[in-house]
């Protein structure tokens, strides 16, 4: 996996967020989904490399390799305010000061909390299989809580933990084939780590409590993206099923949006890379000089 890339172990205030990068041209920071790591972008990057871009890929704090402060109780060491505060530390470490940003399901949710608190830091943003998190609070049904009763659960104190290392196997279930080996390797061991677990649970617990509020002072305050967005999200998943068309939703937070969907499941940049690389490298490559 990602012949060429070098990695780092990036030591921050309060966190050390391990990164992939390699390429030489724009620089563009890929952010993975839950449970992923950085790894699930190991057939986008080259392809991204081979446009002539400069990608970096880290993983999310508390994630695969990276380490974060102990949990809060208001969970405030593990919102994406946070994860999106480690993402430009580590892109200034690497000399980016501006960067075009990909974010898929979770990590979107960090990629918008990026772009509007750090927005002179982003030319772009391309959102991947996900909404603003207040968006699908507001948005909830019987099909919702039915389908995405994980982010409830994940919620709950202590007992998801017990629930989920006591098989974490059983839990979280992937192909070797579909993911390519050295991805599913990388994968299964940080599922199999409860300090990773628990980061993981701090994310979504981070979801419904101080990133929902985070996102509510946002909509009051009229703030918005300024960049052009692109969103993508994958046909054989639920989003479009659930909430309809998302360029919609999306016009509400951004006034540059246009995007499409991709023939895929969820995990788009392991089963469609040669579509989601295009698409990408097509959009961030109309940045103007």
């Amino acid at each position: 996996m990602f012949e060429g890339f070098e990695t780092r172990l990036v030591q921050l205030d309060e966190a050390a967020i391990f990164v992939r990068y390699g390429g030489e041209g724009p620089p563009v920071v890929l952010l993975h989904g839950h449970p992923r790591t950085s790894a699930t972008w190991h057939r986008v990057a080259p392809l991204l490399v081979q446009r002539g871009f400069s990608v970096v890929c880290p993983d999310l704090r508390g994630y695969g390799r990276s380490r974060g402060p102990a949990p809060m109780d208001d969970h405030a060491a593990h919102s994406k305010r946070a994860v999106a505060g480690d993402v430009v530390a580590v892109m200034r470490s690497l000399g980016h000061d501006r960067f075009a940003l990909a974010g898929h399901d979770r990590g979107g949710s960090v990629a918008l909390r990026l772009v509007l608190d750090h927005p002179d830091a982003i030319s772009r943003v391309a959102l991947i299989d996900c909404l603003p998190i207040t968006e699908h609070l507001s948005r909830i049904t019987t099909e919702f809580a039915t389908q995405w009763w994980h982010w409830f659960f994940f919620a709950q104190p202590d007992i998801p933990e017990r629930v989920i290392n006591a098989d974490p196997d059983s839990w979280y279930r992937g192909d070797p084939q579909s993911m390519g080996q050295e991805n599913y390797d990388e994968w299964r061991e940080a599922t199999r780590n409860p300090e990773v677990v628990r980061a993981m649970l701090e994310d979504y617990r981070a979801g419904l409590t101080i990133d929902k509020q985070h996102e509510q002072e946002d909509r009051a305050a009229g703030t918005r993206i300024r960049c052009p967005a692109l969103i993508l999200w994958s046909l054989q998943d639920d989003l479009e099923d659930l909430y309809g068309d998302p360029l919609q939703i999306w016009r509400q937070w951004a006034e540059d949006v246009r995007g499409h969907g991709i023939d895929s499941g969820h995990h788009v940049a392991e089963q469609a890379p040669e579509e989601l690389a295009s698409s990408l490298a097509d959009f961030f490559a109309d940045e103007p000089e």
